[in-house]
């Protein structure tokens, strides 16, 4: 049920519906309660404000008419300029970036704002009662000294929000270039990266290796889609409960159908009556990954962008190296780090057995992925061996330099099959200090 509901929070957190209903919602609270002061005579010190004019029911209609035609221009603008700005980024820098801008709370905050503040005069703007119009009731009458009904208090508070508005509009104008801005969508992702590799794996290496649980029972999916969140402390607790072990067989971001296995059984007293639906429960499915649980996600992002860029269509190898100034970061903090994982409470063996992440594993995902398209061009190619030297500058696990190393000879090897000349002299003088480096 846990990873239930974070996978619809994710979605939700990725809609463009969720904050513009609930500052509507606010809005309407706000308008309901400072229409309550004004007939309550809790607003009626604004009158004896000297500098502060009162308003007519005809000025104030007009300025609430105004305020809430304008917002809704505005509106369905940054709407359509949000729309355009999406459309440009998932068109170069890959379709798996939309739930990046999705989530982007700026472009959120600034559409819910304009909706707010629309909802508010509107809601005001049925109250104010015109000089030759009748109260509706006792409160409306007894409410101003002034010939019809001006919500004074209400009135001001729309003032405060369209200025408000007028603030976010300028903000809005300025963070939409920025957002698609490519060194700052790379930021993003790396920035999540890091932290999502701080918080998964929060222990400095200590050469350990991860738990092992030979194969059993196997239990299989019984629908498709994307492994978008699992329930860990819950599996953990229900094979504690089983007495047995639970050996993982996917990760979050494996794509799954009917018949797939997702785990396994194993180390059991009784076989048969083990509650393979109970499994399944913890797997939330769906048509999509989110980088939600899915730190290898955000690795793809940053390969997928580094491959675009050094396309033959797009030749920009600097948005590239940008992309393995990332990709080096991030190997080298998952090279310090302690990769195990187990959910089990201290001192106490773990009964779930996740499927094993090695540093083998991230660094095939990242330097791997994007090995084909740095081996083509030189300036790309000079760079990652940088990062991946810098990636062993406080590596003390042989076992973990011998990997980077091994990328860095298949790299060398690549490049030798695209690069003639003088680039690929480069090259492989950056390959021997590259050498020099790891080796020592």
């Amino acid at each position: 049920m846990t990873a239930r509901l974070k996978a619809i929070w994710a979605s939700v957190n990725a809609s463009y519906w969720f904050l513009p209903a609930l500052f509507s919602l606010a809005a309407l609270l706000l308008a309901s309660l400072t229409i309550y002061l004004d007939r309550s005579g809790w607003a009626d010190f604004l009158n004896d404000v000297t500098w502060l004019q009162p308003a007519r029911p005809d000025g104030a209609s007009n300025m609430l008419t105004v305020i809430a035609g304008t917002m809704m221009g505005v509106a369905s603008t940054v709407f359509s300029i949000t729309i355009a700005a999406v459309a440009y980024a998932s068109g170069n820098y890959g379709p798996r970036l939309l739930t990046n801008f999705m989530e982007d709370r700026g472009n959120q905050f600034s559409l819910a704002t304009f909706i707010g503040t629309f909802v508010y005069s509107i809601t005001v703007l049925r109250t104010v009662r015109g000089e030759d119009e009748r109260p509706s009731n006792i409160e409306d009458a007894v409410a101003s000294a002034l010939p019809g009904f001006v919500p004074q208090l209400s009135l001001l508070v729309a003032f405060g929000l369209m200025l408000l508005s007028v603030a976010v509009l300028v903000y809005f104008l300025n963070h939409i270039p920025s957002s698609i801005r490519v060194n700052n969508v790379l930021k993003g992702i790396g920035a999540r990266l890091l932290e999502e590799i701080e918080e998964l794996f929060p222990e400095d290496n200590t050469g350990g290796r991860a738990h092992s649980a030979p194969d059993g029972k196997a239990i299989t999916a019984r629908d498709t889609g994307y492994v978008q969140a699992i329930a860990f402390k819950s599996l953990e607790e229900l094979a504690k409960r089983e007495n047995g072990k639970l050996k993982l067989a996917v990760r979050t971001g494996d794509f799954v159908h009917p018949e797939v296995t997702i785990a396994y059984w194993a180390e059991m007293d009784v076989v048969e009556d083990c509650p393979d639906d109970e499994v399944r429960a913890a797997f939330t499915l769906g048509s999509m990954r989110t980088p939600s649980q899915d730190m290898q996600f955000l690795i793809d992002e940053l390969a997928e962008i580094g491959l675009r860029a050094l396309s033959p269509g797009i030749n920009d190898p600097f948005t590239a190296v940008t992309a393995v100034h990332w990709l080096g970061a991030a190997t080298a903090e998952l090279a310090r780090r302690n990769l195990t994982r187990s959910y089990a409470q201290e001192d106490e063996e773990p009964h779930l057995i996740l499927l094993e992440d090695d540093f083998a594993h991230f660094v095939a995902r990242g330097f791997g992925a994007m090995r084909s398209g740095v081996a083509t061009n030189r300036i790309a190619a000079l760079v990652t061996f940088d990062a991946l030297i810098d990636a062993t500058s406080t590596l003390d696990d042989e076992t973990r330099r011998a990997i980077i190393m091994q990328e860095g000879d298949l790299l060398a090897q690549q490049a030798r099959e695209h690069l003639v000349g003088p680039e690929l002299e480069a090259v492989e003088a950056r390959y021997q200090q590259f050498l020099n480096r790891v080796e020592r």
